[in-house]
């Protein structure tokens, strides 16, 4: 189910545009955005079902809407925003997936989902992303919450203690922020509750680092 989007990831959403949701690998890319910085975009895997599987979770012919919250989750690289792909946990080329063109409104980017027929097959994770704001959805028909691991392993990210994608301590710094505050413990465990802030920080810190959630 869709939620109100936040207006501060437009930079990112144009330039997902550029590049789109491919599929692929969850390798590093770059494009100018309209205001002329870039934000960097690790693309939605091709095979999101799979992965949902692999992260422990039942993929639905529709969401379930008994257990719904959301969180929020910022990935940053030197400063610049990493775009959290639409589509996570979604398989978007199921004809009853729903496709929202620009989305959020005036960004060009795509959306996915308004599953108001269930699909002839299981088409949706209880873990996902309908847009590209990274407002991260759990939709389930059990009341127990997604974690942080999971999401990743849904974008086929590495996160561990020291690592990132490619990036990895001691070379490449990667700190951990929950509503504004430092973790150190396991990312991957970190809880998707409700209106949780979740900052991914990777080498130099962006000028703000997200303390509360922007929905």
């Amino acid at each position: 189910m869709r939620v109100p989007l936040k207006v501060g990831a437009v930079a990112a959403c144009v330039a997902l545009i550029a590049v789109g949701c491919s599929s692929g690998s969850s390798g590093k890319s770059a494009t100018p955005t309209t205001s002329g910085q870039a934000a960097i975009v690790w693309p939605a895997p091709a095979n999101p079902l799979a992965l949902a599987r692999a992260a422990g979770l039942r993929p639905e012919p529709a969401e379930q809407l008994q257990f719904h919250v959301h969180a929020e989750v910022d990935v940053f690289v030197n400063g610049q925003q990493v775009v959290v792909p639409a589509g996570l946990g979604i398989d978007t080329t199921n004809p009853r997936v729903h496709v929202f063109p620009d989305d959020p409104p005036g960004s060009g980017a795509t959306g996915y989902g308004g599953i108001v027929v269930p699909c002839d097959k299981p088409c949706i994770s209880p873990l996902h992303t309908h847009d590209v704001t990274g407002t991260i959805h759990t939709e389930s028909s059990t009341a127990k919450l997604n974690t942080l691991g999971q999401l990743f392993i849904e974008w086929d990210v590495k996160l561990d203690r020291s690592c990132v994608n490619t990036y990895c301590e001691p070379k490449a710094p990667i700190a951990i922020y929950v509503n504004g505050k430092k973790f150190s413990g396991d990312p991957r465990q970190i809880p998707l509750s409700n209106y949780e802030e979740i900052a991914v920080v990777i080498g130099t810190p962006p000028a703000h680092i997200p303390s509360k959630v922007s929905f």
